[in-house]
C-alpha cells in the first residue's frame, strides 16, 4: 500500500471534479489511491464516472441511477487493460480493483459481463503479444504484469482461473527466451512474477513449471549476453523455488545485500 500523504497529492493534480469522483469511488469501492491516481485526467474522468454510475457496488450515487444493465462495464474493463498496458505501477495493483468490480457485479447483479469484457481483452492482447513486445517492451512487460495479477486475484470456486493458466505460463516462457533474458527489464518481470504466482502456476501444472525452470537454468548459464544483475536475479529464483517457494533468511540477506550495492 502506498503512501496515503503521497496519493492525496497525486490526486491533487487532477481538477476538483475529477479529484470528487475518484475520491468517491476509491472509497466507496474500498479501493486503495494508488490504483487511480496516476491515471490521465480523461481516462480518470472516464473510469470514475463509470463506477461512479455502479450504485450496486456502494451507496454513492442517486437512487434513479441503480439499473446496473445501464452500466458500460465493458468500457471500463477496457479502460483498465488500456492503462495497464502503460503505466506498469498501475497494472501491478489493478487485479485488486478488477477483483472488487466483478465481486460487485456478481452479488448485486448476478452478471459477469466486466470478467467476460476483462478476460476477452487479454485473450486479444495475448495473441498479438509478440507484436507488443516488438513494438513496446515496457507495454509487454506491463501486461505480463497484468495477467499475473489478474490471475493472482480472479478465482473460480476458490481457484484460479484455469483459463489464464496457459497464457500466463506462455507469456513467461517468452519471458526464459534467451533475447529477453538479455534484457533487465524481462529478468525483472519474469522472476517478479514467479515470487507472485509461481507456486500457485505450479500447483496448476507441474510439468509446465519444470520445463520453465530448465530453461531459466540454461539461460543463468549462457556464456554470454547476461548482465551481472540478471545472473543474480535468476539465481535467486531457482533458489526460491528450491526452497518451496520461501526466501530462506540467509539467502534473503545475501541477494538483497547484493541488490542494494
Amino acid at each position: 500500500m502506498g503512501d496515503p500523504g503521497r496519493e492525496e497529492y497525486k490526486i491533487q493534480s487532477f481538477d476538483a471534479e475529477t479529484q470528487q469522483l475518484l475520491k468517491t469511488a476509491l472509497k466507496a469501492g474500498r479501493l486503495e489511491c494508488a490504483e487511480l491516481a496516476d491515471l490521465g485526467q480523461d481516462e480518470a474522468l472516464c473510469l470514475a464516472e463509470e463506477m461512479q454510475s455502479l450504485s450496486w457496488i456502494g451507496a454513492f450515487c442517486s437512487p434513479q441511477n441503480r439499473n446496473p444493465g445501464a452500466v458500460d462495464l465493458e468500457k471500463v474493463a477496457n479502460v483498465i487493460v488500456d492503462h495497464s498496458l502503460h503505466d506498469c505501477v498501475f497494472s501491478k495493483e489493478a487485479g485488486r480493483m478488477c477483483y472488487a468490480i466483478i465481486q460487485a457485479e456478481s452479488k448485486q447483479a448476478g452478471q459477469s459481463v466486466f470478467r467476460r469484457g476483462l478476460l476477452n481483452r487479454l485473450q486479444q492482447e495475448y495473441q498479438a503479444r509478440e507484436q507488443l513486445r516488438a513494438r513496446s517492451l515496457q507495454g509487454w512487460v506491463c501486461y505480463v504484469t497484468f495477467i499475473c495479477n489478474i490471475f493472482d486475484y480472479l478465482r473460480v470456486n476458490n481457484m484460479p482461473m484455469m483459463a489464464l493458466v496457459n497464457p500466463v505460463y506462455d507469456c513467461l516462457f517468452r519471458l526464459a527466451q534467451p533475447d529477453s533474458l538479455s534484457k533487465e527489464e524481462e529478468v525483472d518481470c519474469l522472476v517478479l512474477q514467479l515470487h507472485r504466482v509461481g507456486e500457485q502456476l505450479e500447483k496448476m501444472n507441474r510439468q509446465r513449471m519444470d520445463e520453465l525452470f530448465v530453461l531459466i537454468r540454461d539461460g543463468f548459464l549462457l556464456p554470454s549476453g547476461l548482465s551481472s544483475l540478471a545472473q543474480l536475479l535468476l539465481l535467486e529464483i531457482i533458489e526460491f523455488r528450491a526452497a518451496g517457494w520461501k526466501t530462506t533468511p540467509a539467502a534473503h540477506k545475501y541477494y538483497y545485500s547484493e541488490v542494494s550495492d
